[in-house]
This record gives structure tokens, C-alpha cells and sequence, in this order.
């Protein structure tokens, strides 16, 4: 069966989380698997790690460099709380950069706290019912959640920064560390602990984002928005976007529209 972009399949929903986990999670999604055979899934890198439960494990999704193929079983249920920037290490107390393109379960940094974790989140009679589990689910992560919590603040402006888009013909590394007052050794440091990987992936990540969301909604031709969005030319644009979601600019539009009409 040939895989297909997560967001071309199955029903995803995404909402805020309480104010006691603000400081960790950026929000909260669903994504329930169809209820018949369910093709493999692509994922796109989106520059984030998420908590996911599934079925009742408490798993973490790594940071990606590029599409990733995942295959979950017809109906699964997938619940992720997806973590601010540069907070998940802290969070969980590791580095980044040791879960690059993995999906370890939570268990394998907290042991029997993770388990407990996963046994407190009410299931039975509502196991369709998924703003009960996500309710259930938040008010687990906030009892168990780590007694000292620190993001790192400047790896968060870094984020910000690449986020709203670097000066053009500015080189990247330079422009970051002069930005935030340190050395290029220990902004990149920073970043691998932080994000898993370098300053130019997530530029190369967030960058693709950027045109992700001006495409929605902009009428202008993809290679106007290449341009817009930082790109060389449409052909740079293309190689970027079969690196990181599996499919060309084209490609993606084609599963848009056929997941619309699938969902009407």
C-alpha cells in the first residue's frame, strides 16, 4: 500500500492546552487513524518533538531531519501534546539530539514513572471518546511533570528568530550568534541539545513551513512563492519539499484536494 501524507489521511484535530502545561506544550492534537485498512503515513519534520499516546503507550517522537514513513493500525487513536520549542529536553532530561528520528517510549527515560504516567490516564468505557482521554491525559502530564522545569529561553529566541525568517543573504550561524551574544561552537552545542540538530536544518525545516502556510492561502504561482519564502528557484523548492514531506509542491496539493473530497 503506497504511503501518503499524514494530513491526507484519517480525521486531525488540534487544541489548546490548560495553563499549567503552557510552559512545556504549545498545544495538543488527534489524529485518529481510518476505521478501514490504513495506509502508511509520511510525516514532515515541523522543527517540534511531541509526547504521543497510543493505545495506552506514552511514546515520544523525536526530532526529524526529513520525511519519516510510519504505518499505526486501522482506528488507532494517536493523542500528542507537541512541545514548545526547545523544551522537550528539559522536559524529559536528555539531549535532542539522542532521539533524532526515533520514537522511543517515555519508559525508557522514566521507567516506572513513565508507567504510572500511562496507568493514570482513564480509559475504560471511553476508549472513542477522545476529548475524555485527552482530559485525562492532561491532567496526568500535570501531576507527573518534572519538579524543576527550565527551558532554555535563548534557544527559544533562536527558534523565534529562524521562525519569522533570516535577513536574506545573510549567512545563518553568524547572524544567530551575534543575535544572541554567544560563540558559534556554543550555539551549535546549544542547538544539538536542544533541537537534535543545527541551526541550517531548522532553517531548512521552518523555512519549508513558511511556504506551507503562504501556499493556503495565497493565490500567487509556487514559484513567486519559492521566492517569498527564501527558495532559490522552484526546482530548490521542489528537492526541499520531497526531502521533507515525501511529495512535490504539486503532490501536496493533489492530497489536499483528494482528502477533502474523501472527508465530504
Amino acid at each position: 500500500m503506497k504511503a501518503v501524507p499524514a494530513f491526507a489521511i484519517g480525521a486531525f484535530r488540534e487544541g489548546a492546552v490548560p495553563a499549567a502545561l503552557r510552559a512545556s506544550f504549545a498545544a495538543s492534537w488527534v489524529h485518529r487513524m481510518p476505521a478501514n485498512a490504513a495506509p502508511p503515513i509520511i510525516v514532515a519534520p515541523d522543527g517540534t518533538i511531541d509526547l504521543q499516546w497510543i493505545d495506552g503507550v506514552l511514546r515520544v517522537a523525536g526530532p526529524d531531519k526529513e520525511a519519516k514513513t510510519e504505518t499505526l493500525p486501522a482506528g488507532a487513536m494517536v493523542v500528542g501534546f507537541r512541545f514548545r520549542p526547545a523544551a522537550a529536553s528539559a522536559w524529559l532530561r536528555i539531549s535532542a539530539s539522542e532521539i533524532v528520528g526515533q520514537r522511543p517510549a517515555l519508559e525508557d527515560f522514566w521507567g516506572g514513572k513513565a508507567r504510572r504516567l500511562a496507568e493514570s490516564v482513564r480509559v475504560d468505557g471511553i476508549r472513542t471518546d477522545a476529548t475524555s482521554i485527552v482530559r485525562s491525559l492532561e491532567a496526568a502530564l500535570i501531576e507527573h511533570a518534572p519538579a524543576a522545569f527550565a527551558p532554555d529561553r535563548a534557544m527559544q529566541a533562536a527558534y523565534a528568530l529562524i521562525e519569522a525568517g533570516p535577513p536574506a543573504g545573510v549567512p545563518l550561524v553568524p547572524w544567530l550568534a551575534r543575535s544572541l551574544g554567544m560563540s558559534e561552537r556554543t550555539l551549535r552545542r546549544r542547538f544539538e541539545e536542544s533541537f537534535g540538530y543545527g541551526p541550517k536544518t531548522l532553517d531548512r525545516i521552518l523555512r519549508y513551513k513558511r511556504f506551507v502556510r503562504l501556499s493556503r492561502t495565497s493565490a500567487e504561482p509556487t514559484a513567486v512563492l519559492a521566492a517569498l519564502v527564501g527558495y532559490s528557484d522552484q526546482a530548490h523548492l521542489v528537492r526541499e519539499s520531497r526531502r521533507l514531506s515525501g511529495v512535490t509542491p504539486r503532490g501536496r496539493v493533489r492530497a489536499t484536494l483528494a482528502a477533502q473530497r474523501a472527508r465530504s
